[in-house]
């Protein structure tokens, strides 16, 4: 009997002793810079004005929350560019012209911040990275006059957080 006790006690003790060793994965440069989330997040492609993802806004027609075809190809750029970058976080931002309530230029904005997300979120880019924000009227160009300047106030604009 004592035989047994002594060969598990010996197991034990040999288990207690082994110690694991880390994985290293050596495809990445160790050092501080390897998790830079800046080149994670490959932020150079976002600021170059010769990329398509350089272009933030998707514009609206009055009272309208329903995303253009024009803007298919800006939309898919940037729904790919999220789900190829998991650690990439954007904030979709509705905006509106001062016509009509506060109360209701705020629901509009959202609305279509919301339609962009939803748009993205077909294209591949997941939901838990992308925000939605109202501002309504807030940001609004108060000295408009006519439809040209209007439309620029309707519009959702595309932000990222590590920017």
């Amino acid at each position: 009997m004592k035989k047994p006790l002594l060969l598990a006690s010996l197991l034990s003790l040999f288990l207690i002793g082994c110690s694991s060793t880390p994985i290293v994965d050596v495809s990445k440069p160790a050092g501080p810079s390897a998790s830079n989330d800046e080149n994670d997040l490959d932020l150079a492609s976002l600021r170059d004005p010769n990329n398509i993802l350089s272009k933030r806004s998707i514009y609206f027609d009055y009272d309208k929350d329903t995303v253009k075809a024009e803007y298919k190809d800006l939309l898919a750029a940037h729904a790919k560019y999220v789900a190829s970058h998991p650690k990439a976080k954007m904030t979709l931002t509705g905006n509106t012209d001062d016509r009509g309530s506060r109360e209701y230029n705020v629901s509009l904005g959202q609305k279509r911040s919301v339609s962009v997300k939803k748009s993205m979120n077909v294209l591949g880019a997941q939901d838990t990275q992308i925000e939605t924000v109202s501002f309504g009227e807030e940001r609004a160009d108060t000295n408009c006059k006519d439809d040209a300047c209007y439309g620029k106030d309707r519009r959702v604009d595309i932000s990222y957080e590590k920017e």
